[in-house]
């Protein structure tokens, strides 16, 4: 049987493999959830008005500015069509319970190489998490990551996944145009332009892009979910999951904090 091999993107230093108990990880998804938010777009004539993208979470607090960071994709700003080229770029984040503020979000970097995006968003505190060197992470660590599978379809409340790392592999990300991976991108990921990644033992879906990668004991984020290996069509993401996902790791969320973080 033939496949089409395809990498979609899914706009989705603990202990090795030791179990977490469902208290360790309940606590940690409750200090997670509050920092990870939806990043999307806003235009008041669309319907409807506001187009979830993907996934973010509050890094830092850049209180001379009185303002938070937010990290996401940088795939996750790209708007696919002409409706929304206009439309204002937003963030959603939960200020208490399940109420969700929309708050307008600036750019202050892509990182295309990498696929991350730093973000300023205006308004009061919100929580941040904290982002820890990746170089510890080691293949078979167990992980978990968080977001909005399916462009929020199941609601915009942050789902959980548990994984695990399977491979810390040399790679250079494809374009997030499927049709675009071609000889030539696969002859990239031998270029002296790529980079370590990690490959996930944990299935992503659209929506899930740029979420954080977190260690389940203490939520530390060792990464950044940014692109899920399909079998066939885009379409296969959902109906036949492949189970492997991959994730930008947190060194290269810590090489753009630290031109802006504030102490």
């Amino acid at each position: 049987m033939k496949f089409n091999l395809v990498f979609i993107f899914v706009s989705v230093v603990g202990s090795l493999m030791a179990p977490v108990g469902h208290a360790e990880m309940a606590n940690t998804i409750s200090s997670v959830k509050p920092a990870v938010v939806i990043v999307g777009t806003y235009k008041q004539t669309n319907s409807p008005r506001f187009n979830l993208r993907g996934t973010g979470f509050v890094v830092a607090r850049d209180n001379q500015a009185r303002s938070n960071l937010v990290v996401t994709n940088a795939h996750v700003l790209q708007q696919p069509d002409q409706e929304e080229m206009d439309a204002a770029l937003v963030v959603q984040v939960r200020v208490s319970g399940n109420d969700l503020q929309m708050r307008a979000a600036t750019v202050l970097e892509v990182d295309k190489v990498h696929d991350l995006a730093l973000l300023r968003i205006e308004g009061p505190e919100v929580v941040g998490l904290r982002v820890r060197d990746s170089d510890g992470v080691q293949e078979g660590q167990a992980v978990a990551f968080m977001g909005f599978p399916i462009g929020g379809a199941l609601g915009f409340s942050p789902v959980t996944h548990r994984g695990m790392i399977s491979s810390i592999t040399p790679a250079a990300l494809p374009t997030a145009n499927a049709n675009q991976l071609n000889a030539q991108a696969i002859r990239s990921l031998r270029s002296s332009n790529t980079f370590d990644i990690f490959q996930l033992d944990g299935t992503a879906y659209p929506g899930n892009s740029g979420g954080p990668l977190f260690d389940p004991l203490n939520g530390d984020v060792l990464g950044v979910v940014n692109m899920v290996f399909i079998k066939g069509t885009r379409e296969s993401a959902l109906t036949h999951p492949s189970g492997i996902s991959y994730a930008i790791p947190s060194r290269f969320v810590l090489q753009l904090l630290q031109r802006y973080k504030q102490p």
